[in-house]
């Protein structure tokens, strides 16, 4: 599935819970895929565009002058449905950390060390978000049917911060041996 195949299924899936505008789109992705999906406004307007023109959302005036309310169109919905049954495309991760430390040695053990201690900062913080994600979820008065797969998406986030940690952890410790010895 191409990136654009897969922003149009992120727009339409979001779009599919309740109508909103290009930004409020944005924020949702960030508030409740952000764990596991981002889309920029870059990609959010094109699709948004690309998808009316198709007949899968249909705009109407927002409450703010100048701003248009997306919703999904019964065409869009079934587009949804046959994005989300092709198989996904696993897409190259970006991680610059990783890059960094990959080329370690222009940096040396030390400079690497502070990289990974960040990192490891931010899968802890990444797995205190998911704890009040899965609080916040569980908690849900509504109960909607959405709520079993939210769940289980947020249990992903949680297995790879916690691989996140264990990970960080044993590389600081190999880091530190470097330090230790020198290099």
């Amino acid at each position: 599935m191409p990136r654009t195949t897969q922003t149009d299924l992120a727009v339409l899936a979001a779009l599919s819970v309740t109508p909103m505008t290009g930004y409020a789109l944005r924020e949702a992705i960030l508030d409740h895929l952000g764990a596991f999906w981002s889309e920029s406004f870059g990609q959010i307007y094109p699709a948004l565009s690309r998808l009316r023109e198709a007949g899968y959302v249909e705009a109407f005036d927002g409450e703010r002058t100048g701003s248009s309310t997306y919703r999904l169109t019964a065409s869009g919905r079934t587009q949804l449905v046959d994005l989300m049954r092709e198989a996904p495309v696993r897409t190259p991760p970006r991680n610059g950390m990783l890059l960094r430390l990959f080329f370690g040695d222009v940096l040396g053990a030390r400079a690497c060390r502070e990289l990974v201690a960040e990192y490891r900062d931010l899968a802890t913080r990444q797995l205190a978000e998911l704890a009040e994600a899965r609080r916040a979820t569980e908690a849900d008065d509504a109960g909607t049917s959405q709520r079993p797969y939210q769940l289980m998406t947020i249990s992903a986030g949680e297995h790879s911060a916690r691989a996140a940690l264990a990970w960080a952890d044993e590389t600081l410790a190999s880091l530190d041996a470097l330090v230790a010895a020198g290099r």
